[in-house]
C-alpha cells in the first residue's frame, strides 16, 4: 500500500526529481485516503497534482527537521538532561521501552534476529501545571511559591527500524498520510452537518405541510399566519445554508476542494517549532539555566486541531525494550 510513498521519500525530499508515475500514485493515495469517489469528479488529477507535490515537500523538509536522534539507554541517563527531563527514572525509560508495543512488533518482524542498533521517533504530551512549592532565596527557604512543574507523559515509539534513514522515510510517509486524515475530517464534518440540515430541513417542511392543509391562516391546531411564515423563513435559512456547503450535483467537487485545500496549505495544518525548556532535576521549569537547571532544546508538532507533540528522534541498542 505505502510503495509509491517509499519511492518518494527514498531520496531527495524536492519534488522536481518524481517521475510523473510515482506523483501519480501519490494523487490516487490522496483520493483513496479521503474519499474515492472524488475520481467521478473531471480534472481531479490536475487539480491535485500542485497540491501533492506542495505537500511533498513540507512534509520532508518538517521530518528532515527534527534533531539527529539521542541514545535511550539507562548509561545515559544521568548525563543527558534531554532524558531527565523525558522519564522521571531509568526505571521509567526501562518501563516504557519494556511496554512498547511498535518496539516489541518490531522485534518480531525481525524474526529474532538481534540488531545491533534500532532507531525510531519518540512521541510524548508535555504537561506543564502550576503548583506551589519551596524556593530557596540567598540562604531562606521560602514556602508556597507559584511554580510550574513540567512532565512528559503518554510515552511511544513510531516507526522503529534498523535505520535512522529508514525512519525518517516512514515518518515521512506518516505525516502525508496525517494530512490526508486531516482533510478526511473536514469532510466528515461538512458531512455531517449537510446531514443535520437535510433532517431538520424534513422536519420543518413536514409541519409546515401540516400547518397549510388546516386552511388559510389558521389549522385544526390553530396554527397563525406568523406561524407559517416562520417555518418558511426557517426553510429558507436552511436552503442557503445547504447551498453554501455545496449543492447535492456538487459535493463531490467540495470534497476535492477540501483535500486540494489542506495538501496546498500543509504549513497551515501541520507544522513543527524548536521550544528552549529549563527545567531542574525536581521537574520544575526554570527562566535561566543555572546548577541543576539545564536548557534543551525540544523539536514540537502541532496540527491544525490543537494538537502537540514533543518529539525526538532515538537510537537504542538491540537489547533494549527486550522483555
Amino acid at each position: 500500500m505505502f510503495q509509491f510513498l517509499h519511492s518518494l521519500f527514498s531520496s531527495a525530499t524536492r519534488t522536481e526529481g518524481f517521475s510523473e508515475a510515482l506523483v501519480a500514485s501519490a494523487i490516487e493515495r490522496a483520493v483513496e485516503g479521503t474519499d474515492p469517489w472524488i475520481r467521478a469528479v473531471s480534472g481531479y488529477k490536475k487539480k491535485l497534482r500542485p497540491a501533492v507535490l506542495r505537500a511533498i515537500d513540507h512534509v520532508g523538509a518538517l521530518v528532515d527537521g527534527i534533531s539527529p536522534p539521542i541514545g535511550l539507554e539507562p548509561a545515559s541517563y544521568a548525563s543527558d538532561p534531554r532524558l531527565r527531563n523525558f522519564f522521571i527514572s531509568t526505571a521509567d525509560m526501562c518501563k516504557v521501552l519494556d511496554r512498547d508495543h511498535n518496539l516489541a512488533e518490531f522485534r518480531r518482524e525481525q524474526g529474532g534476529e538481534n540488531l545491533s542498533r534500532i532507531n525510531a521517533l519518540l512521541t510524548m504530551e508535555k504537561q506543564e501545571k502550576a503548583i506551589l512549592g519551596a524556593a530557596l532565596s540567598g540562604n531562606i527557604i521560602q514556602r508556597d511559591v507559584p511554580q510550574i512543574s513540567v512532565s512528559f507523559e503518554d510515552h511511544r515509539l513510531l516507526d522503529p527500524s534498523e535505520s535512522e534513514k529508514k525512519t525518517r522515510r516512514n515518518l515521512k510517509r506518516r505525516a502525508f498520510d496525517h494530512l490526508l486524515s486531516l482533510a478526511l475530517n473536514r469532510i466528515a464534518i461538512v458531512k455531517t452537518e449537510r446531514g443535520s440540515l437535510e433532517r431538520y430541513r424534513t422536519i420543518i417542511e413536514s409541519r409546515l405541510n401540516l400547518q397549510q392543509r388546516g386552511g388559510c391562516g389558521s389549522n385544526a391546531l390553530g396554527a397563525a399566519p406568523l406561524e407559517v411564515a416562520g417555518m418558511q423563513e426557517q426553510l429558507d435559512r436552511i436552503d442557503r445554508q445547504l447551498l453554501n456547503l455545496g449543492r447535492d450535483d456538487r459535493m463531490l467537487e467540495v470534497y476535492l476542494d477540501i483535500v486540494s485545500d489542506v495538501l496546498s496549505r500543509p504549513e497551515e495544518h501541520l507544522w513543527s517549532e524548536k521550544e528552549t525548556l529549563i527545567v531542574d532535576r525536581m521537574g520544575i521549569k526554570r527562566s535561566k539555566a543555572a546548577g541543576d537547571a539545564s536548557a534543551v532544546t525540544l523539536d514540537v508538532v502541532h496540527n491544525v486541531e490543537g494538537r502537540s507533540l514533543v518529539v525526538s528522534l532515538v537510537t537504542l541498542t538491540g537489547r533494549e525494550g527486550r522483555k
